[in-house]
């Protein structure tokens, strides 16, 4: 038997598809499956609500079975007021190890008892002076929403994220960050970003604010029009909103005396919708500035009942055929073989039979070209074909992306990808080159950590509580550059809809919700040391 014990902030109880282990030694690469059962309860008054997760994990380990028992919420005395939220539970029935889903598991696994009742953890006084200082503003935020909104700033509108940029610089500014504005290489054809920092207590975590200026519609002028709750705004939710719900979180954690305390920096990137080229350069300050940091909070738009653990990456591939020139009389034959059309035909049909279905990963075939006289355009993924229709085509190219959850999906599905086009049809030959773009954030320990520190912050708040977000119903994001390196948590941001079309809307009545719940997560992570967040290293996962 084995118990449920705490790990750092969540206790967590792996389930290795079927087979169990606690801990957290191993990484999540299913978050959007992790809440089987969450049992919530007040530890200190300085700690956050824990939770008690079955979570999946694939990879078989030893068998075993498992018992939750006798959970405390702490060892020393609760406040009266907490009394009823003590928790002494009996077990969860035990399950023999199988290698089923976790779906199919679940249904063997009777729930004996559960005690219920649990209240959300309260808020302390500095917690409802944030609250109170955040209702004061809501109209003064939603004005300065609208102020940046009216500035267009589309990735390629240089002057206008700057512009945007600079309205952010002279408030944070203000609240005693060191800004500045860092440029990137004229060859990047890109605005820059804008970089702004806080140093606050000694030892304290070091956080890592991620938000962007650009957007992808331009729109011909101020174009924030407020209907009632919400407002039509280009760049509205995607995502000035979370830039302000940044800045305004930041505001009242100065007004209540928490900020002083507070290690930050902000990287508002200025080509996020459509990144300069090398990534590498038009990435360096962002990646520069998670090596001095201990987690990531990305403020791209949010949702009311979850948050973002894991992001999917973004690679691009090329397939490029060539075949015998011939006349069209003798296709397949042995003289003038199948031609180039055919070659990449049967490629793209071997990856749709033979790599479908795997969980996350997706690739897609976005334009072909094929002929005699074939020319392609990789930036502007624009090409022409000409030929005859009695000639066997020498030239093909196709192109697409690919989406996966992890580097190790990644590496994989290439090699198959690989192993597909080198199987030639007669008189053909092809190869595939692979572009690196997006890395994926993969779900981790540490996100979940932060999620659960989320999601008590806004049940205290009486907000509800907030899940994982299914990482396929979400594209890649800044975010996935820096998690390689240090955890994170996205889609804290302003919730809206429309995102990448001239009738965007922000959803102006949860503004405020947002940004209570994105200042309390930095008051209640800001008291931790930075040694609760060190990532755990790859030596020690296995």
């Amino acid at each position: 038997m084995q118990h449920c014990q705490r790990d750092r902030d969540v206790p967590v109880f792996y389930f290795h598809d079927g087979v169990g282990e606690i801990g957290s030694k191993h990484p999540i690469p299913r978050a959007a499956a992790q809440a089987v059962v969450q049992v919530r309860f007040d530890a200190r008054p300085l700690l956050e609500p824990r939770h008690c997760q079955i979570l999946p994990q694939g990879g078989a380990r030893l068998p075993c079975r498992t018992m939750y028992g006798n959970l405390q919420p702490s060892r020393q005395a609760p406040n009266p007021a907490a009394g009823s939220q003590a928790i002494s539970t009996q077990t969860f029935a035990s399950a023999e190890a199988t290698r089923k889903t976790l779906r199919r598991l679940l249904a063997t696994v009777p729930i004996l008892t559960l005690v219920t009742g649990l209240r959300a953890q309260s808020l302390d006084r500095a917690e409802q002076r944030l609250r109170a200082s955040i209702t004061a503003a809501r109209e003064q935020q939603i004005g300065y929403l609208q102020r940046v909104v009216d500035v267009p700033s589309s990735t390629l509108n240089l002057e206008g994220v700057r512009k945007v940029g600079a309205v952010f610089r002279v408030s944070l500014d203000s609240l005693g960050f060191k800004t500045s504005w860092v440029a990137v290489p004229d060859a990047v054809g890109r605005a820059g970003h804008l970089v702004a920092e806080h140093r606050g207590k000694p030892g304290a975590v070091r956080f890592l604010l991620i938000g962007h200026l650009d957007t992808v519609v331009e729109p011909t002028g101020p174009n924030f029009v407020r209907e009632d709750s919400t407002a039509r705004a280009v760049g509205g939710a995607d995502m000035k909103g979370g830039d302000v719900v940044i800045l305004y979180a930041l505001k009242a954690l100065q007004q209540a005396g928490i900020l002083r305390d507070l290690n930050i920096t902000i990287v508002f990137t200025g080509d996020e919708e459509h990144p300069g080229e090398p990534l590498a350069a038009a990435r360096r300050a962002l990646i520069d500035a998670a090596k001095q940091s201990d987690i990531a909070l990305a403020f791209e738009a949010g949702n009311r009942a979850d948050a973002t653990v894991a992001r999917r990456g973004a690679s691009a591939w090329r397939v490029i055929a060539t075949g015998r020139q011939a006349h069209s009389s003798g296709v397949f034959g042995e003289g003038a073989g199948y031609g180039a059309i055919y070659e990449v035909a049967r490629i793209l049909d071997a990856f749709r039979t033979q790599l479908v279905g795997e969980q996350y990963l997706t690739f897609n075939a976005a334009t072909i070209v094929g002929g005699t006289d074939v020319s392609y355009d990789t930036v502007a993924i624009s090409g022409t074909a000409s030929s005859k229709l009695n000639i066997v085509p020498s030239h093909a190219v196709a192109h697409g992306d690919l989406r996966f959850i992890s580097d190790e999906q990644l590496q994989r599905t290439r090699e198959r990808m690989r192993a597909i086009v080198a199987q030639h049809l007669p008189g053909t030959d092809a190869t595939i080159v692979f572009r690196d773009e997006y890395p994926a954030m993969s779900p981790t320990p540490g996100n979940a950590r932060l999620l659960a520190v989320y999601d008590s912050a806004s049940e205290a708040l009486g907000y509800g509580a907030v899940a994982a977000l299914d990482p396929g119903r979400r594209g890649a994001g800044d975010i996935s550059f820096v998690a390689p390196l240090i955890d994170g948590l996205d889609g804290l941001g302003a919730l809206g809809s429309g995102s990448h079309a001239p009738g965007e809307r922000v959803d102006l009545k949860t503004l405020a919700m947002q940004t209570e719940r994105a200042a309390l997560l930095l008051y209640r992570l800001g008291k931790r040391p930075a040694s609760q967040f060190t990532r755990t290293s790859a030596a020690s996962d296995k």
